[in-house]
């Protein structure tokens, strides 16, 4: 099944993935070297769509909990022998792609319901995309979270002093692959931007895919800005104004906008990797998050296989692609 994603006003059109069609239990594709492969379920395009995991065993799985924050070059048979694996056990993660660069629809994890598989955000009762801004098409960056991270709303920065908004922490790779919905990258932590969204504290960790052609030219900031000039600017302004169209005011940022260093960014990943565990093992209250689990040892919220599985199926089977409106590719152009 071709999958055609329509690019505004410009006309181009990418032809995304040949995808491998499952029978009644719904579709599922292999990624990211064997390790994960997703499962669709419901109807793409509508409310019920969700995409669910399978670990390299077979076993139905949550990407928030049992898929593991730290990435292992060791594990890896396809790392080319050059590649350096230095420095990999402190700044490289794995990271759940949820939303694929240049596309508009608000896919998220679905931290609120057994498995967080991933579904798109509803706003008002309707699906949300996010809107072009121009010169954008959708989002500038593959667009995800990193695993076993939590930021608590409970929880106060002494940065910011701002609390958390109770996802986990997003991840902006700037890799030129366009990766897929569903797909686990590992990436290479270069930076950190603290978005305050709506009075809440929303890192948004800046990285890039370490299979990138390019990874190991960039290892901090400086190198983003000598090799990619322009786009931590434009990451700035993307994510100040990408609620505007909506009716809502420009988003604000800690440290007046400026962007954190690497060392910094890998200490945030850190902290919220240890509130994800108080959470997990329920040493913390997790409010209205959906802990269930299939792989974390010694968490009171861990379920069995076949539980996970029932879970899966129980979700309506994968359905005909709804159509998209055509205000998705609409441009909106904003006084500066």
């Amino acid at each position: 099944m071709n999958v055609l994603w329509r690019y505004g006003s410009l006309g181009l059109l990418r032809a995304a993935l040949t995808r491998d069609c499952g029978k009644v239990a719904g579709f599922s594709r292999k990624i990211t070297m064997q390790r994960y492969s997703i499962e669709e379920r419901g109807q793409p395009n509508t409310a019920e769509y969700r995409l669910y995991f399978k670990n390299a065993e077979g076993k139905f799985i949550s990407p928030f909990h049992d898929i593991p924050l730290y990435a292992e070059a060791e594990e890896d048979t396809d790392v080319p022998a050059k590649k350096s694996k230095t420095n990999w056990d402190k700044n490289v993660f794995n990271m759940v792609v949820e939303v694929p660069r240049w596309t508009n629809a608000k896919m998220e994890i679905a931290t609120k319901e057994p498995l967080n598989p991933i579904k798109q955000d509803i706003k008002k009762g309707k699906l949300r995309y996010v809107s072009n801004i121009f010169p954008h098409k959708g989002y500038i960056w593959n667009y995800g979270a990193l695993p076993q991270t939590w930021e608590d709303p409970k929880h106060k920065d002494r940065d910011t002093n701002y609390c958390g908004d109770n996802d986990p922490i997003d991840v902006c790779d700037i890799g030129s692959k366009v990766c897929a919905r569903g797909d686990i990258i590992r990436v290479k932590a270069l930076g950190v931007l603290a978005l305050i969204d709506e009075g809440e504290m929303d890192w948004k960790i800046i990285a890039i895919n370490t299979l990138d052609p390019e990874a190991e030219k960039f290892n901090d900031l400086e190198d983003v800005r000598k090799y990619k000039p322009g786009y931590l600017e434009a990451t700035t302004e993307w994510l100040k104004s990408y609620k505007v169209p909506d009716g809502k005011p420009e988003n604000k940022f800690g440290f007046n906008g400026e962007f954190k260093d690497q060392e910094f960014a890998v200490e945030i990943i850190k902290s919220t990797h240890e509130l994800w565990k108080a959470m997990v093992h329920k040493k913390s209250d997790q409010g209205d998050i959906e802990c269930k689990n299939v792989m974390v040892s010694e968490s009171p919220f861990c379920c069995s296989e076949d539980e996970a599985k029932a879970i899966v199926q129980s979700a309506p089977s994968l359905g005909k692609s709804n159509p998209v409106s055509s205000e998705v590719n609409i441009w909106h152009f904003l006084k500066k």
